[in-house]
């Protein structure tokens, strides 16, 4: 039987699979992708490998990375192996009607082509039981309302990393506001230049300065 504490510390050492040359002490033994395929294989049920392998390996990045004892590069790669993992699951979720606990739609302000914070909140995200719609980078304000009316997400998830682009992320609460849409959604910003103040001044509903909070950020919004 799988011991789903060996997918957690694989995660947490980001190893998606067994040759990863910047785990040395982990070399030749499976790594993620292949403990969950010997998980699903085993009968193990679908929730218990994502509660107790993955997401239990997610959750101790999220705190090293909180508390500086993690650092992006490596939360990247936890990050990576954690979506090896999730896309082996995603199927026999749509078989066994188990449903996400929320949808987010995602994106990076308009003007703005920087997406490994944005991409690695939505993998976090995702990784915490979430559907996901990651709309990428340069994102127009109408794309965003046009995703909400198909999507009707429960969070909209908006990023910057340049000042100059911030504008961006109050141009679309402003059109989501227009098109009537606002009050369906709660709004999630972050990036570098981003603040607390700057997120309650355009009208968020919060600000995460990192992928960890994001995901408790959401989760506090839906009552989880």
């Amino acid at each position: 039987m799988v011991d789903l504490e060996k997918i957690a510390r694989n995660i947490i050492k980001g190893r998606a699979d067994k040759d990863c040359p910047w785990v040395d002490d982990m070399m030749g033994q499976p790594g993620v992708r292949e403990l969950t395929e010997r998980a699903i294989k085993e009968g193990i049920p679908t929730r218990e490998i994502l509660n107790n392998g993955l997401l239990a390996g997610m959750n101790v990045v999220a705190v090293k990375f909180k508390n500086n004892e993690m650092f992006f590069p490596e939360v990247l790669q936890s990050a990576q192996a954690l979506k090896a993992g999730i896309a082996l699951l995603k199927p026999l979720f749509q078989e066994s009607g188990i449903k996400p606990m929320g949808k987010m739609v995602i994106g990076t302000a308009q003007g703005d082509l920087h997406d490994i914070g944005k991409t690695l909140v939505g993998m976090m995200v995702e990784g915490a039981g979430f559907e996901v719609k990651d709309l990428g980078v340069d994102v127009s304000p109408e794309r965003f309302v046009s995703a909400v009316e198909d999507e009707m997400p429960d969070i909209v998830g908006i990023s910057a990393l340049l000042t100059t682009t911030m504008p961006g992320i109050h141009k679309v609460i402003q059109a989501l506001e227009e098109a009537e849409l606002r009050h369906k959604v709660k709004v999630v910003v972050g990036g570098a230049p981003i603040t607390e103040a700057f997120a309650k001044e355009i009208g968020a509903d919060g600000f995460a300065s990192d992928a960890g909070t994001a995901v408790d950020k959401i989760k506090a919004f839906l009552g989880l």
